[in-house]
């Protein structure tokens, strides 16, 4: 039981293909020389990638000692702590970036990471699946039983997932908490499309979103 345990960990930190599927949508969004702070970086692939392609001041904070020591070897700036513990000791605004690559609806409490990410960084990028997309829908309505897939690819005994959320609900959360959605991109990540963008009924139609956010500003339209 252990090994499965371990073996389901292993693979949530950052070995999905659908996480390194959406770096260079995070790359886009991270401005050259910026302090960037990757919450839950795994072994540190997409802070490597920051480091090299835009000099970044990169650091991180993951849980899993091997994978902090995967980051070290690397010569990447990362320690070891819980996100839901680790962030209360940073000033606010010490970052200009905070990476949420997967993690939000990982956590016991989303609200409480997502207001400490914007209170010590200028904007935060967010990445979650949608558990609105049709298929998922069609699924619960024809079998009653959540489905298995490559965006959710765990059984729901062992998914790391202990929150569910759909593009709709996090756009009303930024709502209600004046939250400024800066930018946002929905995509559909399936075994025969990789990467394809989602313009139109994004709620209906994307599996994975991604919201660069910052704190203030205006609330716009919300998806189908």
């Amino acid at each position: 039981m252990q090994a499965n345990e371990d073996k389901v960990r292993f693979d949530w930190n950052r070995s999905l293909p659908r996480d390194r599927e959406l770096d260079p949508y995070i790359l886009e969004l991270a401005n050259p020389r910026e302090r960037v702070l990757d919450l839950g970086c795994g072994r540190g692939e997409l802070l490597k990638k920051l480091k090299e392609e835009k000099k970044v001041r990169e650091h991180g904070i993951e849980l899993n000692s091997e994978h902090v020591a995967d980051c070290l070897a690397q010569g990447l700036s990362v320690i070891q702590a819980d996100l839901e513990e680790g962030l209360s000791d940073f000033m606010g605004e010490c970052f200009d970036l905070i990476i949420l690559n997967q993690v939000l609806l990982t956590v016991k409490d989303p609200l409480a990471l997502l207001q400490q990410a914007l209170r010590i960084g200028r904007r935060a990028v967010v990445t979650f699946p949608n558990f609105a997309h049709w298929r998922i829908r069609l699924h619960l309505l024809l079998t009653g039983r959540l489905p298995v897939n490559q965006t959710l690819p765990y059984k729901w005994y062992e998914s790391p997932e202990i929150r569910l959320a759909t593009i709709k609900d996090f756009q009303e959360l930024c709502r209600e908490l004046h939250i400024e959605i800066e930018s946002r991109r929905f995509l559909q990540l399936n075994s025969l499309v990789q990467n394809r963008k989602v313009n139109l009924w994004p709620n209906l139609r994307s599996t994975v979103a991604l919201f660069c956010l910052r704190r203030g500003g205006q609330y716009d339209s919300n998806p189908k």
